[in-house]
């Protein structure tokens, strides 16, 4: 089923198509510009995840330009045994991690471009991943935020001290904070998760449930 949705300001989130693998592969460059080179998605990898698992790669468009992007996977999920990593996951970009009878829906990533951000994609991005659980019959979504703000302040305080102010609504993150707003719940702290100095390679496990709506506002 093809997913088409536009939104109040004519922006459009749709399945992506092969032909946007390099404006894909540039807006990982500029959305992620600290995170590791081999750790970003390239063309050549966009390609390949359409044909594992074209029903979880989403695109947001302003005309024909690529502004957005989010790249999922299915996986059989153990919540009781959580110890992997970005790489893990992204298996060198391929996604070959990608099992097509998992029960989550994983999110590797989010991008919108910053000179579009503030107008609703990701959300968007999220309500389009949310419809693809929903379709599928899978349990939700389940995805690794990265703690944004927490390389700029790592020297005051420990990463658990930072999550504790995440749990307990005293810390506000650029990226994790927002992801509660759409409705994700914190599950685990992820230490060394990714090699990004913005968050000193944190990340926490976070999950939205299928019977969760994605607000539009």
């Amino acid at each position: 089923m093809w997913y088409y949705r536009r939104l109040a300001d004519g922006l459009i989130v749709i399945h992506a198509r092969p032909e946007q693998a390099l404006q894909l592969e540039e807006l990982q460059r500029v959305c992620f510009p600290t995170l590791a080179d081999a750790e970003r998605f390239k063309a050549p990898h966009y390609r390949k995840h359409l044909e594992l698992f074209p029903d979880g790669q989403f695109v947001a468009l302003d005309g024909g330009q690529v502004v957005g992007g989010t790249t999922t996977c299915r996986l059989a999920f153990d919540f009781d045994h959580v110890g992997h990593t970005f790489d893990d996951i992204i298996q060198g970009g391929w996604l070959t991690s990608h099992d097509p009878r998992g029960d989550w829906l994983y999110g590797a990533d989010v991008s919108v471009h910053p000179d579009w951000r503030g107008r609703g994609l990701a959300r968007a991005l999220y309500a389009a991943r949310q419809d693809s659980v929903r379709r599928l019959g899978l349990k939700g979504q389940v995805t690794a935020g990265m703690m944004r703000g927490y390389g700029a302040v790592k020297d005051r305080m420990s990463a658990e001290e930072y999550y504790r102010g995440l749990q307990d609504g005293t810390i506000n993150d650029p990226t994790l904070s927002a992801q509660l707003k759409i409705g994700f719940e914190l599950r685990r702290l992820l230490p060394n998760y990714l090699h990004d100095p913005v968050c000193d390679d944190h990340a926490v496990l976070i999950v939205l449930d299928a019977a969760r709506d994605v607000p539009s506002e």
